[in-house]
């Protein structure tokens, strides 16, 4: 059975820390909805009503995109080991680019990692919990340092050289933002 809460509490906020992986979706007003696997150590509960979490770069740019046109974000995890349960986050946010004054802080909070594109800052309304009864037991083996290893070859001059080419529009052309970072 479902149940709302209108913030985290501390057991939430010690179920998010137990988990490796996190989605996030987000869209626009009109085209596509994207849904993002997140994982590494990205995400920060930092009250009751607020959670960061760090954008690596990848393939696409949707979040930047559709939080410019539309700032809602749902944020859920859902348990794949012993407790069977899904929580999700309902809320607004706000991307934070490198030209943010307050990205040197956000970004520190992750320890500065190569290929750091954004930090999403989120205000989060209303947390919802649900049973994971159908979610398949899994084991985590451990992270992957694929992207790490890209970014580092790459450089900071790659990086955004990939992200002019890559980052700049989503899917559905609407610009991400990512450009002011220039």
């Amino acid at each position: 059975m479902a149940k709302q809460f209108p913030a985290f509490e501390e057991a939430h906020t010690r179920f998010i820390a137990e988990q490796h992986m996190f989605f996030v979706a987000t869209a626009a007003a009109t085209g596509h909805v994207n849904v993002s696997p997140k994982g590494r150590d990205s995400l920060r509960v930092l009250g009751p009503n607020r959670l960061i979490w760090l954008n690596l770069t990848g393939s696409g740019n949707e979040t930047a995109g559709h939080l410019a046109q539309v700032n809602r974000m749902t944020v859920m995890w859902c348990s794949t080991t012993t407790r069977p349960l899904i929580l999700r986050a309902f809320g607004t946010a706000r991307t934070l680019h490198h030209d943010a004054p307050d990205w040197d802080d956000m970004v520190a909070q992750f320890g500065n990692p190569p290929g750091a594109r954004q930090v999403y800052d989120m205000d989060v309304t209303l947390v919802q919990t649900s049973c994971g009864y159908a979610v398949p037991f899994m084991e985590f083996r451990s992270e992957r340092d694929t992207l790490e290893t890209w970014a580092n070859d790459k450089g900071p001059e790659g990086i955004r050289a990939y992200w002019e080419e890559k980052n700049t529009q989503t899917l559905d052309g609407a610009p991400t933002g990512i450009e002011a970072n220039w």
